[in-house]
């Protein structure tokens, strides 16, 4: 079972990884070819020394391990098997490539631990904006936006069923960069609603949701059915969070969407 020190660890973890990713940047200058490659490269090592420094039994599942040899594990350290581990690690060392690139705020860095398939303890740091959150210590659900519902989507790649979903909430469409960086606005209130269909792995949802649960968001698949980490193909193509008020109507909504 996570103890108390897992759920700090994991903050102070993403919070080290995302200043080295500031200093990443500045160091880059105006000289920003194949930054993004850097940043993912040095917060991956980093993240995976700590880890083993702390917690050398556990496994871990990094988006960068994958990146780095298409045949090669995708653990280091623990067991070497990730799939069916008890506690594993899964973490994304920058989220949000492109944005992380163009100089803009809206990336993150994923740190969450798995026990038996649920995402029960994760920190997304929001470097640019000098923010970690977490599930050790999550914020408190905001008061319910009186407004128009604001939909977070992708910036390049807004998600088809969010068309029916906009128009029977009569919402309005927020983009923004990396999957952490929209669900970290819904957990704070900048929006109501985050929902993808476009492809994600396992890294980039499972510290993300792990906060938002805890701060009493809704977060499911797209068809109302659990989020499920450590499955044998890390591949976990759909995502809803969304305000619990409003959870009911968008997945009939999304029932309802061609």
């Amino acid at each position: 079972m996570a103890s108390t020190e897992d759920h700090a660890l994991a903050a102070r973890i993403a919070g080290r990884a995302g200043a080295l990713l500031l200093d990443v940047r500045r160091e880059a200058g105006t000289e920003r070819a194949g930054l993004g490659d850097e940043g993912d490269r040095r917060a991956h090592q980093m993240i995976m020394a700590a880890l083993l420094d702390a917690r050398p039994a556990d496994a871990v599942l990094s988006e960068e391990s994958g990146k780095a040899d298409e045949d090669a594990p995708l653990t280091t350290p623990g067991s070497g098997d990730a799939q069916g581990s008890r506690r594993v690690w899964i973490v994304d060392p920058l989220d949000g490539t492109r944005e992380y690139g163009e100089g803009r705020a809206d990336f993150a860095v994923h740190v969450a631990l798995v026990e038996n398939g649920v995402a029960g303890v994760g920190a997304v740091a929001l470097p640019g904006e000098d923010l970690v959150l977490n599930t050790g210590e999550p914020p408190p659900l905001a008061a319910l936006h009186t407004g128009r519902p604001r939909i977070l989507v992708s910036r390049t790649r807004p998600p088809i069923e969010v068309a029916a979903v906009a128009a029977g909430l009569d919402a309005e469409l927020l983009p923004m960069g990396s999957a952490g960086a929209k669900t970290m606005a819904v957990v704070r209130g900048e929006g109501e609603i985050y929902l993808h269909s476009g492809g994600q792995y396992e890294w980039d949802s499972a510290a993300p949701v792990a906060v938002a649960l805890a701060a009493g968001l809704h977060a499911s698949r797209l068809d109302g059915s659990a989020l499920v980490y450590d499955r044998p193909d890390p591949w976990l193509p759909d995502l809803l969070v969304c305000r619990p008020e409003l959870a009911e109507k968008v997945l009939s909504l999304l029932r309802g969407a061609p």
